[in-house]
């Protein structure tokens, strides 16, 4: 179950550790942790995901290691055990990228969902919000890291001549094209040969940041060549919305564990 609606985490509230993992692009000057001290759903952490990253790399937000990765989620409160909800007020549905994070190091897929519609679906229908920051005891949580659902550039070269898995790209199709400049830096416009591209905000409705029908999502993936019966694995400009892609897949593919290029476009777009 990749997804919760707002009635279920509203019924099942007191049994769940809820994670806000909210996070927005640097050009739209949001600070999310300032956002979430304002206003969020009852007991909800704020989870960081520029802080909980790789901090020896200048690649933004990469995977941090797992000893690294035990202590943060130990600090937060959350055993291996711990159902959780992630939720977010973000543009890009941010949550999808905590949630990958979690499966990444070993969490039970089964215990672990985005709530769909966020934040923003919570407070439309006038659910209880707080400003008040919950206190967490320190847990002592154990990771187990699931390598085969992150890909390295050298994984993706490699696969550009022997074609083991379909590489699908989050991002705009006119950045997808090289028609539209980079919003990073030092990066140059383009895509990965050979890559197919379907932009995340197509699987989202504008309304109220839910998640389309899941014959919908089938559709947007045939629509653009993808072959079920091959492995997908998902990129986009940072590592943020190809976890959108990935947890969409999922839910057309009950069986699909979600596999991300964390370097995404800032990598491989990188001019040296």
């Amino acid at each position: 179950m990749s997804l919760v609606s707002t009635e279920w985490l509203n019924n099942n509230h007191s049994k769940v550790k809820i994670i806000d993992s909210s996070w927005h692009m640097p050009n739209t000057n949001r600070n999310a942790y300032e956002e979430y001290k304002k206003e969020h759903i009852k007991n909800a952490i704020f989870f960081d995901i520029d802080k909980f990253s790789n901090k020896k790399v200048e690649l933004p937000h990469m995977l941090p290691n797992k000893e690294e990765w035990e202590k943060i989620v130990s600090n937060l409160g959350i055993t291996n055990e711990d159902r959780i909800i992630v939720y977010d007020n973000s543009d890009v549905i941010s949550s999808c990228r905590c949630w990958y994070t979690f499966i990444f190091f070993g969490h039970n897929p089964n215990l672990i969902s985005v709530l769909n519609g966020g934040l923003l679906k919570w407070k439309k229908e006038n659910r209880e919000t707080t400003n008040k920051v919950s206190n967490h005891e320190k847990k002592n949580y154990k990771a187990i890291k699931i390598s085969h659902l992150v890909k390295s550039k050298e994984e993706i070269d490699k696969n550009i001549l022997e074609k083991k898995f379909q590489v699908v790209d989050a991002r705009s199709k006119s950045r997808f094209l090289g028609l539209e400049k980079e919003p990073r830096q030092n990066v140059k416009s383009g895509s990965i040969q050979n890559s197919y591209c379907l932009p995340f905000g197509e699987l989202i409705n504008p309304k109220d940041k839910t998640f389309i029908e899941k014959n919908l999502i089938k559709e947007k993936f045939t629509n653009i060549g993808i072959n079920n019966e091959k492995k997908v694995v998902f990129s986009c400009g940072s590592g943020i919305t190809a976890t959108v892609l990935g947890l969409a897949y999922s839910i057309i593919n009950d069986k699909y564990l979600p596999a991300i290029y964390d370097g995404s476009w800032a990598e491989y777009g990188k001019i040296k």
